[in-house]
Formats: C-alpha cells, sequence, structure tokens
C-alpha cells in the first residue's frame, strides 16, 4: 500500500484521480493549506499534514492546534514529540517521523515514540528495512516507510519488512502500486 507525499497542486490533482483515500501534505504554504484541504474533502479524500513543513508557520504545538481546529484535518505528521502529543489530545491521527542514520539515532527514535505515543511512525529512509521492523518490534507501533523509495521492488521490500504502507511523492510509483 502507498501513503501518497504530496508537493505541489500538481501533485494534489493527480493524487484525487487514484483510488486512495489518505494522503500525506509537505511542503506547503500556510496560505494555500485550505485550498488543498477544500480539495480533498470536496473529492472524499483525506490527509496527514506535516506540521514540521508548513512555510509560514511556527513549528511548535500550538501551530498544529491550530491547523487541526482551523482545518478539521484528519492527522498530524511532526518530528516532535510535543506536536504528536497534543495532535493525539485532539483527537487526530498522528505519525511521528523518525530519522534513522545510525544506532545512536536508532535508541534516540525508541524514546521518542516511547514518549510521543503516535498511532504510527514513519522511519526514513524507508530503504532500512531493518530498522523497519526492529522499531516495530520494540515499540508496538505501526510503521509507515518514507524516503528513498524509487521502484515497486523497493515497496515490496518496506512492506515485507513489517511497513503498514510507504509514503512517496514518486506518482510512478503511486499508479504502479494501486
Amino acid at each position: 500500500m502507498i501513503l501518497p507525499a504530496i508537493r505541489s497542486m500538481k501533485d494534489l490533482e493527480k493524487f484525487i484521480k487514484t483510488s486512495y483515500d489518505t494522503c500525506v501534505i509537505l511542503d506547503v504554504h500556510i496560505g494555500h493549506v485550505s485550498n488543498y484541504i477544500n480539495i480533498l474533502k470536496a473529492n472524499k479524500k483525506s490527509a496527514f499534514i506535516h506540521i514540521d513543513l508548513i512555510k509560514g508557520m511556527s513549528t511548535d504545538e500550538f501551530a498544529a492546534e491550530y491547523i487541526i481546529q482551523k482545518y478539521k484535518v484528519d492527522g498530524i505528521v511532526s518530528t516532535k514529540p510535543k506536536i504528536i502529543k497534543r495532535a493525539k489530545q485532539l483527537g487526530v491521527k498522528t505519525i511521528l517521523r523518525t530519522f534513522i542514520i545510525d544506532s545512536s539515532a536508532l535508541k534516540k527514535s525508541y524514546a521518542l515514540i516511547e514518549s510521543a505515543d503516535p498511532d504510527y511512525v514513519e522511519v526514513l529512509p524507508g530503504v532500512l528495512y531493518k530498522a523497519i521492523s526492529n522499531i516495530h518490534k520494540v515499540t508496538g507501533k505501526c510503521i509507515i516507510a518514507g524516503g528513498l523509495i524509487e521502484d515497486k521492488n523497493e515497496v515490496r521490500k518496506a512492506l515485507e519488512a513489517g511497513a503498514q504502507c510507504v509514503t512517496t511523492s514518486n506518482s510512478t510509483l503511486w499508479k504502479d502500486c494501486e
């Protein structure tokens, strides 16, 4: 299963034509959030908003609260446990994004996951199949693989390692894996 990652209005237009129900919105300007959400709702689609990547807005729990209350988003993505905790308090689904660059980062991610208690954990880069499996085993959380996923074989490997789905902005993969 793919979780399309949307970086532009062009990506959003492609996404609404697919059979996927949910996407992740990345790199959006605060002035465009409303348009994205309205288009998604009009097409009976939902989205996680990556709060850390909204241009023109601070990246703290108050920004998450504003986005959730103002736009009635379905979910929030962040690398920050405080944002995840606040979003959960407000009743939306959460994805904690973790970057695994070495064993120290892996150990730190365990503590962040325990502290934030997200609904999902996104492990980047998504080609780290061993880390996907280990993080799922240690934390019991659903894992989303993202980053550097370039072909169907890498999607398959991430899913076989235990990822529930894979985020990608490569719209060719959306079609290939639909």
